[in-house]
């Protein structure tokens, strides 16, 4: 799963109005509720971020084929203590769950554990479809360059941003 640091702001309101909306939780502050929903995200990506980050170190230093990328980076976000991938998903939403049942800014939590989850899933999914979509769209116009290469991450990123740029992403 993949999150966009720019989104973050606006999924977390989109995600605290619709449990409030539906009666799910009631809130002190929904703004503080947002911040921790942020906040929680927000940490997850770091978490990813260093778990890609020497995931890259160890196929490198081990000099392992590109094959053995996604092993290694499932090798080190169990080290982490995290999940990546398709597991990503449940995980963050665990973490969102555990937030609103501690924060202080939530006042009653009303419904089940899986009815938040459902809910809050829902948004998760879309804003994963969007990605997956943009990147389909990056991929197509790379063709050309070797996937895994270093040259290849750095004009992915470099068309990604191109692309998020135009349409005002």
């Amino acid at each position: 799963m993949r999150l966009q640091r720019g989104q973050i702001p606006q999924l977390s309101r989109q995600m605290v109005k619709a449990l409030v909306d539906a009666g799910d939780i009631e809130v002190s502050s929904q703004r503080d509720v947002e911040r921790d929903f942020e906040s929680v995200m927000t940490s997850y990506l770091g978490q990813v971020d260093q778990v890609l980050s020497r995931a890259r170190d160890l196929v490198h230093q081990r000099g392992l084929p590109q094959g053995e990328f996604s092993r290694i980076k499932e090798l080190a976000a169990e080290q982490a203590g995290i999940k990546v991938g398709d597991d990503g998903m449940d995980y963050l939403l665990g973490q969102l769950l555990e937030m609103l049942m501690q924060s202080s800014s939530v006042e009653e939590v009303f419904a089940e554990d899986h009815e938040i989850k459902k809910r809050i899933r829902g948004f998760l999914r879309e804003e994963e479809a969007q990605d997956q979509k943009l990147d389909a769209e990056v991929r197509a116009k790379l063709r050309h360059v070797q996937e895994g290469t270093r040259v290849w991450e750095i004009e992915y990123e470099r068309m990604k941003s191109e692309i998020k740029r135009r349409r005002g992403m």
